[in-house]
């Protein structure tokens, strides 16, 4: 129990801190298309409040997602931040007063229905706090792998498809960045300094930070439609296969994999529904809610955050 409330707290903090910054990213005003004009728009928005708040949130988000992965097993906890998405709906819906459309709540009801489905289902266990040092070679070799073949694959491609690859490449990254997270707080027993003098720490930060660049790249290569499922089945699947592998974690198969392939398509068919949704996707400024009269930010262009 602590590790979904861990786990699902990370989830809100990162959704209100997407939403904050872009608040702050539609209350600021232009900055034109000139790189010190860019520049100086950009200085503007880091001062504002929203802005550094939502900051704040994303520091908490993952110091929280570093908690549940202390205490609780890399194949529940990465599923459980597919939530985001949930939490992204509410939180979006109310700062920017655009209330979901019928078909956007029963896609909220499927990502919901489908993650508990499939948790419930595969009932994932706690596993090691570390790993065999002996199998991070060859996992490592397989990452990275998979990521360089998805992203070569992708240039190749356009459009939907080529955000679809990027997307999946993001969550490959996402999910071992999570891997080495776990890692690093399985040897903070060790103490903090013994910690920041081994390699898992900076391979975290390197390996996020590659995600971060597929993330921005998918975001731009197509629509969040198609990105957003493969990050959020990609991610779930891949910790699962990493947590197995590394850390020992059971995944209960059988006849629940049913229930389980059940669960995936609900959150699947969820995830492309609230990637429509504006107070998700980040099109408020395209889309305005006339049923309340036009907000005072209504005619101003939104920078999209990630």
């Amino acid at each position: 129990m602590l590790t979904v409330v861990l786990a699902l707290s990370a989830a809100l903090s990162n959704a209100s801190a997407s939403v904050l910054q872009r608040r702050a990213a539609m209350d600021e005003s232009g900055g034109g298309t000139g790189p010190g004009q860019a520049a100086r728009w950009l200085a503007r928005v880091l001062r504002r409040p929203t802005w550094l708040a939502g900051a704040g949130l994303l520091i908490l988000s993952t110091v929280l997602q570093a908690a549940a992965l202390k205490v609780g097993s890399l194949s529940l906890v990465q599923p459980l931040l597919a939530a985001e998405l949930l939490f992204t709906l509410v939180v979006g819906s109310v700062v920017f007063r655009r209330r979901p459309d019928l078909k956007t709540w029963l896609a909220f009801a499927a990502l919901a229905a489908g993650l508990a489905m499939f948790l419930t289902a595969a009932a994932p266990g706690a596993g090691r706090s570390t790993a065999d040092a002996g199998r991070w070679p060859a996992t490592a070799g397989v990452v990275l792998g998979v990521v360089a073949v998805l992203t070569v694959t992708a240039r190749r491609v356009r459009g939907a498809p080529r955000a679809a690859l990027l997307g999946l490449a993001c969550a490959v990254s996402f999910a071992g960045t999570a891997t080495l997270l776990k890692e690093v707080t399985g040897r903070l027993a060790d103490g903090l300094g013994a910690v920041l003098t081994t390699w898992p720490v900076y391979a975290t930060a390197s390996l996020g930070f590659l995600g971060f660049l597929l993330l921005q790249s998918a975001l731009r290569a197509g629509p969040l439609a198609a990105s957003q499922p493969a990050l959020t089945l990609g991610d779930a699947l891949t910790s699962m296969a990493l947590g197995w592998v590394l850390f020992a974690e059971d995944i209960t198969l059988g006849v629940r994999v049913v229930p389980e392939v059940i669960g995936l398509m609900l959150m699947g068919a969820g995830s492309v529904g609230l990637a429509h949704a504006p107070s998700v996707s980040g099109s408020w400024d395209t889309e305005p809610d006339t049923r309340d009269g036009p907000g005072p930010d209504s005619d101003r262009a939104v920078t999209q955050g990630c």
